[in-house]
């Protein structure tokens, strides 16, 4: 079996014009023997090892032998779409000839990332979410009714009714006038299931090798009760740092008057009581806004409860009374409704059980109001039941018998995999077989990138940016000539730089933010122009992966700690510490330490990459943890000297490449495969993509020996443009898979 993917693993490799990294072969090998022994798997695998072909080759082997496919689940994305848009489509071109047949491949996403043609249709006409109608958009003049419209217009055409085709994108609040909730859906009762772009799209990837999916998606599948996977038995976890928090963000819920009130208003139709329920939300909102901000420690207040168990009771009654009369489908409109109220009941009756393990608090929303959410503290145990399949029924024998891979380039924290094993449910009494393996990361981070710790700054505060901490953003970014990824603890921090940025700034250089556009556009046009600098929060410390010299600069304000008035980290430091552990390195240290590698890896995602870290809190080496957090980061060459960096910053910046080429978003089909070549970025691993005959191949030397193929060149011709030998052209393009007429 090894010698069987290692070779594989290698045609691969060649396909896509690579290099062999001995890292990518130890891991490939590792799942391949955690698939055989059935024993789960964790990876860390630095930028630049090629971990993506490293856990899909053995995949799709594992999938073709024994018949059922392999699920992957990311994070991001970026990573769903580099998966079926670069890798996925190279490694079937290069594997065809090695397997039975050639690798096939999907990508699943939950319903409302789809539109649904139903209610595009006017299917729910009576959608008291929305401003108007689907079907009154057109005579709509502003710029909600403007989005809808351009949404059925392109919905018409279609072929996959996925929300990332649609570029530019739309606001959230169109988007939910043409879309439907998991809950919402009528399924097979609806008028237009055999059009439905999520039944295709599922039926499509039900006979695949490889299913590309996301980590809440997977949750939902596991968690829920309402499998939306297929049968398999090998399970992919990259990103897998991400897991928990995903996880945790599917298990929790939240009951607002505004939501009571938008249930009542739904039911109104359906059922004469509902005017009861919308009291109800008054009576909540009366006892929230009295109520302190923050956990409920010590239990639900007895007002507070007496409105929940009105909201449970109300809601169980309104469910009986919305029930459509004996031998009538239920409708949108119906169905919209009774989801509704069915989740107030099932919040309100969660909060009242009062679990252990739930942690229930009040928060204020600036556009809401007051809020009641409640979440797990944990969802270790759950994990390993549900994930890993330890302690799992009979009734999970597909759970129990699945190996687990997950893999990101931060698992070890502090030096170990203890910390992130033991939120994932891998220790303690009962926990599965799990190996932990690092293969390291090709990139030499010493001599590529610079870690600068701004020690002369003010400790980073409460009040906003210190006057001194924005000179010194100013005197980097223009050092850099732009060229600026800035990673803030806050959307306020973010905004506050930008605009000072802009102010400052001038025209010189373009000030992006997260918030005023989709995050993928806003990227794309931060790595298209390298006098650009892009400002943001929590998506961009995991989601950005641009090469080359349009990132040379990455800031990140301050240790990105969680609040101190978070009620899970709260709730989770306090009960590590009444076990007698320390609960600020379990949970606060360790958050941190998981950002800040992320957020520093945005820095180095090729060979030939070149730049600095800046970091703007000198806690990063003047606190008692801060070697734990540096243990954490990428081995950069350290530095506190300003001059030193403002120096390397011009050198880069004058030095400097063009950018990379920027891929725009890909038309997909029904397996949300594109329906057209996406072009392929260049290799992670440097600036040589391979050496034939003796002589480094570039990626320009590939796009020029392409766009030549693509004009029809013979060989004689293409071997004089590039100023290469025929043998090697001709090897090259073999290599390449492209077919070259011998001579001219």
């Amino acid at each position: 079996m090894s010698s069987s993917v290692e070779s594989l693993l290698a045609a691969a490799v060649g396909g896509v014009g690579g290099s062999t990294r001995p890292g990518q072969v130890e891991m490939a090998l590792a799942v391949a023997r955690a698939v055989d022994t059935e024993e789960h798997l964790l990876v860390q695998a630095g930028t630049g090892t090629g971990k993506s072909l490293a856990y899909l080759v053995p995949a799709v082997e594992h999938a073709q032998r024994v018949g059922k496919p392999a699920v992957v689940a990311t994070a991001t994305l970026a990573l769903q779409g580099q998966i079926v848009d670069r890798d996925m489509p190279r490694l079937a071109d290069a594997l065809t000839p090695h397997l039975r047949r050639r690798p096939t491949y999907a990508i699943v996403k939950g319903r409302r990332n789809y539109v649904c043609k139903h209610k595009i249709e006017g299917g729910f006409p009576d959608d008291e979410d929305g401003l108007f109608d689907v079907g009154e958009a057109d005579a709509q003049a502003g710029w909600l009714g403007k989005e809808v419209v351009r949404v059925r217009e392109w919905a018409a055409e279609t072929e996959s009714g996925d929300r990332d085709e649609l570029v530019p994108g739309v606001s959230e609040k169109a988007w939910r006038q043409v879309s439907v909730s998991a809950q919402e859906c009528l399924g097979s009762k609806c008028p237009m299931v055999a059009e439905c772009f999520v039944e295709l799209s599922r039926e499509a990837a039900k006979d695949v090798d490889v299913i590309v999916t996301n980590h809440s998606f997977m949750a939902i599948d596991a968690f829920e009760g309402r499998p939306m996977l297929p049968d398999h038995d090998v399970l992919v976890i990259d990103e897998a740092h991400e897991l928990v928090d995903r996880v945790t963000s599917t298990v929790t819920d939240e009951l607002a008057p505004g939501g009571v009130r938008a249930a009542a208003k739904r039911a109104r139709k359906f059922a004469e009581s509902s005017e009861v329920l919308d009291d109800l939300a008054t009576d909540l909102e009366a006892v929230l806004e009295e109520a302190p901000e923050g956990r409920l420690a010590t239990g639900i207040p007895d007002a507070l409860a007496a409105v929940l168990g009105r909201c449970r009771d109300v809601a169980r009654s309104l469910l009986t009374e919305m029930k459509p009369p004996k031998g009538e489908q239920v409708d949108g409109t119906r169905q919209v409704a009774l989801v509704a109220v069915e989740e107030v009941h099932d919040t309100a009756a969660r909060m009242l059980e009062e679990h252990e393990l739930d942690v229930i608090w009040v928060s204020r929303d600036l556009r809401r109001g007051p809020l009641l959410r409640v979440a797990p503290m944990s969802v270790a145990m759950r994990m390993r039941e549900r994930i890993f399949g330890a302690g799992a029924t009979d009734a999970d024998e597909s759970v129990r018998d699945r190996t687990v891979v997950l893999t990101s380039a931060t698992l070890e924290l502090g030096g170990t995999f203890d910390a992130v094993a033991g939120t994932l449910g891998l220790r303690g009494p009962g926990a599965p077989e799990w190996t932990g393996l690092d293969v390291g990361s090709p990139f030499d981070y010493a001599q590529q990138g610079i870690a600068y710790v701004a020690e002369h700054l003010p400790a980073p505060g409460r009040d906003g940016l210190a006057p001194q901490t924005l000179d010194e953003i100013e005197a980097l970014v223009r050092a850099a000539g732009g060229r600026t990824l800035g990673l803030f603890s806050s959307m306020r921090a973010a905004k506050e730089a930008t605009e000072a940025m802009r102010e400052r700034l001038g025209d010189d250089v373009a000030v992006l933010c997260q918030g005023e556009e989709m995050i993928g556009t806003l990227v794309r046009e931060f790595a298209r122009e390298p006098r650009t600098i892009l400002f943001g929060t929590l998506t961009l410390w995991q989601g950005v992966d641009v090469p080359g010299s349009s990132c040379q600069l990455v800031l990140i304000d301050r240790i990105p700690f969680p609040r101190p008035d978070d009620p899970l980290s709260s709730a989770r430091t306090q009960e590590i510490a009444r076990r007698g552990g320390n609960g600020f390195m379990a949970v606060s240290a360790t958050h941190a330490a998981l950002r800040l590698a992320q957020g520093a890896g945005r820095l180095i995602r090729r060979g030939d990459d070149r730049g600095v870290v800046a970091f703007l809190d000198h806690r990063m080496i003047k606190a008692r943890y801060a070697g734990f957090l540096q243990r954490s980061l990428p081995p950069f060459w350290p530095t506190t000297d300003r001059d030193l960096v403002l120096g390397a910053l011009r050198r880069l910046d004058q030095v400097a490449p063009p950018p990379q080429p920027v891929a725009e978003p890909a038309r997909r089909g029904m397996t949300g495969r594109a329906s057209a070549p996406v072009a392929d970025p260049g290799p992670a691993d440097g600036a040589r993509t391979a050496v034939v005959r003796g002589e480094g191949w570039s990626a320009q030397d590939d796009d020029e020996l392409r766009d030549g193929v693509d004009l029809g060149l013979p060989l004689t011709e293409l071997a004089e443009s590039l100023d290469r030998d025929e043998g090697a052209v001709a090897a090259r393009a073999e290599t390449l898979g492209l077919v070259v007429p011998p001579r001219g």
